[in-house]
């Protein structure tokens, strides 16, 4: 198996759409969907090992420079949403795309995209490659998915 045939991770959480995040319409406010991804990427993350914590532990800040959605359809009011983030790249940047999907239907509500670089905390500069603690625990979670 070559490094471009190992699996990337990915995660899926499923949420109730709360009161407070809709309108009168009873539809989720557009803003709140950034949120939602943010649950899902946690996970993600959970899943190497390398989440928020463990990043600043490393030395480093993954600030979030591109952010991108695109709606389909929308999420109302006690709908449950499945959020599903995929690792996509890794090697300069994290990015992970994601799809937001009804959770009985399946219907797809949502895709969208994210993009962190490495920036050091002490230095304050961007890395053009990512740091070894992620590249280490990525391909640790690699064997053991493989």
């Amino acid at each position: 198996m070559t490094p471009d045939d190992r699996p990337l991770p990915r995660a899926d959480v499923e949420i109730e759409i709360p009161f407070h995040d809709v309108d009168m319409m009873q539809v989720a406010w557009h803003g709140h969907y950034v949120r939602y991804l943010e649950i899902a990427r946690c996970k993600l993350l959970d899943a190497i090992d390398y989440n928020y914590p463990q990043m600043r532990d490393s030395g480093f800040a993954w600030p979030v420079i591109d952010l991108r959605l695109r709606y389909a359809a929308p999420a109302l009011f006690a709908q449950r949403i499945r959020i599903e983030a995929r690792l996509t790249e890794w090697e300069h940047r994290l990015k992970v795309a994601y799809t937001i999907r009804d959770a009985a239907t399946g219907q797809r509500l949502t895709r969208a995209s994210s993009v962190q670089v490495a920036v050091g905390i002490d230095d304050q500069d961007m890395r053009l490659a990512s740091p070894p603690a992620l590249v280490e625990r990525l391909l640790a979670w690699q064997e053991a998915n493989a």
